[in-house]
């Protein structure tokens, strides 16, 4: 049984997906289709750009959405549909790109969707003001503790995104997240680091950002997707769009529940998880909390054909 995952933030490089517009016409046709409903080249950034305008939230977040259906639109040409797939899963803005493979969003909604969700992320806190940090070796419970403890002093911390069995991240105000690293470094963490983001995704301060994206997502057209989403805030599946919708508003300030959400796939009977877009940290990610799940990364068209060589799989 096979789930298609989506990564988030991160992932993005110049160059990423350049080689599947130009072995693929239908992969070409999602960048040109991003560009005109953001009226802007974005293309012309992500394949000739500078990375740290790339990395910004507001580009990185269509950018690394049209890469990955770039990558659907390609395995479909070759014989590899997205319903040979049993679920679809996203890390956090991969979520809307699951969502958009799975017929739930259109592929211009989507990247307006997450043009805003970009900006009101941004400029939710001030710069400088948040932070995240990643706890290595902790699991989730230990790096609950720790926020808590952190934030006992005074500010916002929380967890969240709980990746892996031994890699959380911890989000909120500056000082508190600091105070979270130093706590961290005492309780026998292999490594804890502040990240190089721009602002405190998934925690409380972002509830400004949620506000934005519940109106933006009431007067949005959301369907039932052609394969069920697995939800970062709910780690099961859902097939409902109203459900969706709500989740979407939720997912902001809400936890990313990827270990959880890898392993009751898993428990489903997924064997098999495709990373569809840039990258490969969410095949790291899963090999490390479902032991024995066979992982494949779909990024190029060489990685394209070596699936479809194998042909479309089967939902269960």
């Amino acid at each position: 049984m096979r789930a298609f995952v989506f990564p988030g933030q991160g992932a993005q490089v110049i160059g990423m997906g350049r080689d599947l517009a130009e072995a693929y016409p239908a992969a070409r046709a999602v960048f040109d289709e991003v560009d005109a409903a953001l009226g802007e080249a974005l293309s012309a950034l992500i394949w000739d750009g500078d990375i740290a305008e790339l990395t910004l939230t507001a580009n990185a977040q269509p950018a690394l959405m049209a890469t990955s259906l770039a990558a659907v639109r390609a395995l479909e040409a070759e014989g590899v549909p997205l319903s040979g797939a049993a679920f679809v899963a996203g890390h956090s803005l991969g979520e809307y790109s699951a969502l958009c493979a799975a017929g739930a969003l259109s592929l211009a909604d989507t990247a307006r969707l997450l043009r805003l969700r970009g900006r009101a992320m941004q400029e939710a806190v001030p710069v400088g003001e948040g932070a995240m940090a990643a706890l290595l070796g902790l699991d989730l419970t230990a790096a609950e503790e720790i926020a808590a403890e952190a934030a006992a002093t005074g500010g916002v911390c929380q967890a969240a995104n709980d990746n892996d069995p031994a890699q959380v991240v911890v989000s909120g105000s500056r000082e508190a997240v600091e105070r979270a690293v130093e706590i961290a470094k005492g309780r026998g963490a292999k490594r804890a680091l502040l990240l190089p983001v721009s602002a405190p995704f998934h925690c409380a301060l972002m509830q400004p950002a949620a506000d934005r994206m519940a109106e933006a997502l009431a007067t949005t057209v959301i369907t039932a997707p052609s394969v069920p989403l697995v939800a970062n805030v709910k780690a099961e599946a859902t097939s409902d769009a109203e459900e969706i919708r709500r989740l979407l508003v939720e997912q902001v300030t809400g936890r990313v529940r990827w270990r959880e959400s890898v392993l009751w796939m898993a428990e489903q009977g997924v064997t098999e998880f495709v990373e569809v877009g840039a990258g490969k940290a969410l095949s790291g990610m899963v090999k490390r909390i479902a032991k024995g799940a066979e992982t494949r990364a779909v990024g190029t068209p060489a990685d394209v054909a070596a699936l479809a060589a194998e042909g479309p799989g089967a939902a269960g």
